[in-house]
C-alpha cells in the first residue's frame, strides 16, 4: 500500500492488452475520469503505486503483469451450481445463456462476475475467474485532479458525488 493516504485522485486512462500497442480494453475517453481514494486498496496496488505520486497534468504509461493485476486463471474458479439458484417464477432465468456474464453474490455479500459455460439438466457451470485473469495490462493516461479527501469521504471509505465532488 502507498504511504500517501487519503488523497482523492482522478485519472483519465486507456487500458490495453499486453502493451501500449495492444488491443484497447477500456477507456475513460468521453466519460467521467476514474476517481479513487488512495491508500485503501481500492485499486490494483501496482496501478495505485504508479499514479499516486504524480501531479495534476502528468502523463503515465506503465505495464502490469497478470500476476500483479487480476491474477492467474484457475480451474477451481470454474464451478457447477444447482439450477435452483437461477430460477425465476419456476423457470430458469432467461439471462442464463452460455457466454453471458451474471452477477453472483458470495456468502460475504461480494458480487463476482460469472460467465456461463454450460447449462445442464440440473446444474449451471460458471467461470468466476476475473475476465482479465492471465492478461498482462498496460495503462496510459494522465492525472486530472489530486486533492485531500474530506473527513466524510474517509469515514465512508469512498469518494462522494460524480467525479468526487460534493453536491
Amino acid at each position: 500500500m502507498s504511504e500517501i493516504k487519503n488523497k482523492v485522485i482522478s485519472v483519465d486512462y486507456k487500458l490495453f492488452k499486453d502493451t501500449a500497442e495492444g488491443e484497447m480494453i477500456e477507456s475513460t475517453e468521453g466519460k467521467q475520469p476514474l476517481v479513487f481514494l488512495s491508500g485503501l486498496g481500492q485499486m490494483i496496488p501496482e496501478f495505485e503505486a504508479n499514479v499516486v505520486n504524480l501531479s495534476v497534468g502528468e502523463d503515465f504509461s506503465f505495464g502490469i503483469k497478470s500476476e500483479n493485476a487480476y491474477g492467474k486463471r484457475t480451474e477451481e474458479a470454474v464451478i457447477e451450481l444447482e439450477q435452483e439458484m437461477f430460477m425465476k417464477e419456476g423457470k430458469l432465468a432467461e439471462e442464463v445463456v452460455i457466454g453471458n456474464i451474471l452477477p453472483l453474490q458470495d456468502q460475504n455479500g461480494q458480487v463476482h462476475p460469472a460467465k456461463v459455460m454450460s447449462v445442464n439438466e440440473k446444474t449451471v457451470t460458471v467461470d468466476v475467474n476475473h475476465p482479465l485473469a492471465d492478461q498482462d495490462l498496460h495503462f496510459t493516461g494522465n492525472v486530472v485532479e489530486v486533492r485531500e479527501a474530506t473527513a466524510e469521504e474517509l469515514a465512508h471509505g469512498h469518494v462522494h458525488g460524480p467525479g468526487g465532488h460534493e453536491h
